[in-house]
């Protein structure tokens, strides 16, 4: 058992942002909390992937302008580089399609620039928790994408639907979560539509945003040993 003296890990940061006051900002924001490290800052998009694979950070902050129209070609690269980090989008200004589409991409959490210091320290332990962190307001407006229909318990969701939902929410694409459960893509379908009968949405994007509604406690994983 460690002792009750060592020092906790710290959760290892890397800045993606093309301005370099905030880079020093947030790195000075963390450097005062014991437990956050800045290891890596990124001033363009193309830097980023080969400073996760060099640096293994625990979550990334990374510029909405840095991801573009398509998160996902991004956040595939990052899953390739180093699979086992988080990424949380900061912005400075957020349309509700926005969020929509970083979650459905994988993001972790969606912060606007604007907001009190503090916040982006309590997003980091969060995230780190494996909860999403999204701005009160984007979360009320993705809500009710999910429509006016009575929505079902998670409590009859098994522990392998879960884990679905869980690879959901990183963005997965039906091979990958397939591949990590060492299952086929049909049975991932499968699955799917099993869920989406169980708790009454009809797509991956209303599970999500159920997940999301109902601050469902979902099982750590491991990406798949091909993505790393």
């Amino acid at each position: 058992m460690p002792s009750a003296r060592e020092p906790r890990r710290k959760i290892r940061i890397l800045i993606a942002d093309q301005e370099g006051v905030f880079r020093l900002g947030l790195r000075k924001l963390f450097g005062l909390e014991d437990d956050l490290r800045v290891v890596a800052q990124a001033e363009n998009g193309a830097q980023i992937p080969g400073l996760a694979r060099k640096f293994k950070p625990d979550l990334l902050f990374v510029q909405a302008e840095l991801v573009g129209k398509e998160p996902e070609d991004l956040f595939s690269q990052l899953r390739r580089a180093w699979p086992d980090s988080k990424i949380i989008i900061t912005a400075s200004v957020l349309a509700e399609d926005d969020t929509l589409r970083y979650v459905q991409a994988g993001a972790a959490g969606v912060i606007l620039k604007s907001v009190e210091p503090a916040l982006f320290v309590k997003s980091v332990r969060k995230v780190m928790h494996n909860e999403l962190w999204l701005p009160k307001q984007q979360v009320a407006q993705l809500v009710e994408r999910v429509g006016t229909r009575p929505l079902r318990p998670a409590d009859t969701l098994t522990r392998r639907e879960k884990t679905i939902i869980s690879c959901l929410m990183q963005g997965w694409r039906n091979r990958e979560i397939a591949e990590h459960l060492r299952i086929t893509e049909q049975t991932v379908k499968n699955h799917l539509r099993t869920v989406f009968d169980k708790v009454g949405v009809s797509d991956r994007l209303e599970l999500a945003l159920y997940a999301i509604h109902q601050h469902m406690e979902l099982p750590p994983i491991t990406p798949p040993e091909a993505h790393r």
